[in-house]
């Protein structure tokens, strides 16, 4: 008998690759702050920048496919269209090849975050309608469905959105209007993370319930009101984004207001913290469980951050400095990928199946990653600070003077990023020796 490739699982193979490229960049971008010269005739800080966040980017939407893709498999076995995900896989293949490869020459063309040329966009945007046909073509098939399947929905659909959005400015009319230009690519980096939050969040309560072997908590009312706030957040939550641009004052009141209702979402992870409690110490032998224990952390103090970070007075301070870049690395790794990870090793590696050194091992790496990003986040926002209050001195030191001052915590950030970068590196390359070993890639 033909096996058939399991599609959930090459998407994922595609983004472990992506992820160990992106903290591998990551680390050689983090050189040029201690060594202005590392790599410059080669490729430099220009180019290894655009190559760690694509690459991360890559990785968060690939897995995000992967996780959909693997979800509905375990709901309905034979309800995926495998033609279409293959020809999916060939569309993000070749997008993948040409950013790389133009990266890699010096060839830009894009905007910030997508700085690659925009006709390496068009195989991702066929990709991803294919993709949102796939999944309606299975949504008939599953009764009743369960938040999660929601969050999945409109994560795909609002992403497809978003996305296209993105590409305005190619059109001659946006990029003549500097403001509006500025308004829609800040509104746009804040709804795609809006968009693959929600494919992630909805993966999370996915896994807990197939972790405790119930149905409660994708059909429970109180998940059910925060899938509605959070895209209640998805729609508007983008307004404080643009704090810092001449629009309307309107725009900003609502961008802040809707941003409040995040302490929403810190209060209920307060109640619950007891309830968490208990489920930690009944699951913590599970491994999956124990990134969505790390998520919830991560959830929690970027949250904290995020709220902060819309206050208008705070986002003055904060505009421009490592605090939005810490924010950015505390939810891409600590949220994003602690739930693709915890995925992986729900799908990839059951728990029952490992030995009492490797799960020592890998407990290790856990507990190293955690501990790394950690440290890596507390520092990055020392920095912001240090650089947010040089910026709101009047009489303000050189730029470089003070950049000097800061050498001793970039030497920090260095280190504490190849920490990262081992730890996440070595646990992806765990997961794709142990796919390989198993021939997951086979149903």
């Amino acid at each position: 008998m033909k096996q058939k490739i399991n599609i959930g699982t090459i998407f994922f193979l595609m983004a472990l690759l992506m992820l160990i490229s992106g903290v591998i960049f990551g680390v050689f971008s983090a050189q040029v702050y201690i060594f202005p010269n590392f790599f410059k005739n080669q490729l430099g800080f220009e180019t290894l920048r655009p190559l760690h966040v694509s690459s991360v980017l890559l990785w968060i939407l690939l897995g995000s496919t992967g996780s959909i893709f693997l979800g509905l498999h375990y709901i309905n076995k034979n309800a995926i269209s495998k033609t279409m995900a293959i020809v999916q896989i060939i569309l993000w293949s070749i997008s993948i090849i040409g950013i790389m490869f133009s990266y890699s020459n010096k060839i830009f063309g894009g905007r910030e975050y997508w700085e690659f040329n925009p006709i390496w966009a068009l195989p991702i945007a066929i990709a991803w309608i294919l993709f949102i046909i796939n999944f309606f073509k299975v949504l008939h098939r599953i009764p009743k469905w369960p938040v999660y399947i929601w969050m999945w929905m409109t994560g795909i659909i609002f992403f497809l959105f978003t996305f296209i959005e993105n590409y305005l400015w190619i059109f001659p009319y946006f990029r003549q209007h500097f403001i509006t230009d500025m308004t829609i690519q800040w509104k746009v980096n804040g709804s795609l993370v809006g968009s693959w939050n929600q494919i992630l969040y909805g993966m999370s309560l996915f896994l807990m319930d197939k972790i405790n072997n119930k149905k409660d908590i994708g059909r429970s009312r109180v998940s059910f009101a925060m899938y509605f706030l959070g895209f209640f957040n998805l729609l508007f939550n983008w307004g404080h984004h643009i704090y810092t641009l001449p629009t309307e004052s309107y725009i900003r009141q609502i961008g802040y207001l809707v941003s409040m209702t995040e302490w929403i979402f810190i209060f209920k992870i307060i109640y619950s913290w007891r309830e968490t409690l208990t489920q930690i110490q009944k699951q913590y032998h599970h491994f999956p469980y124990r990134f969505l224990m790390a998520m919830e952390f991560w959830v929690f103090a970027n949250m904290l951050q995020a709220i902060c970070m819309s206050i208008p007075a705070f986002n003055i301070f904060s505009h421009g400095t490592h605090i939005t870049v810490a924010h950015a690395m505390g939810t891409t790794i600590g949220i994003n990928t602690m739930i693709l990870l915890a995925v992986c090793f729900e799908f990839f590696i059951p728990t029952i199946t490992l030995t009492r050194k490797k799960e020592k091992c890998l407990n290790f790496l856990f507990w190293g990653t955690q501990i790394s990003l950690f440290c890596f986040w507390i520092n990055l926002n020392i920095i912001g600070i240090k650089k947010g209050l040089w910026q709101m001195k009047k009489m303000k030191e050189p730029f470089s003077t003070m950049m000097n001052s800061l050498h001793p915590l970039f030497q920090a950030f260095n280190l504490f990023g190849i920490a990262l970068m081992f730890f996440l590196a070595a646990i992806a390359i765990t997961l794709l020796i142990r796919i390989f070993k198993q021939k997951k890639l086979y149903n």
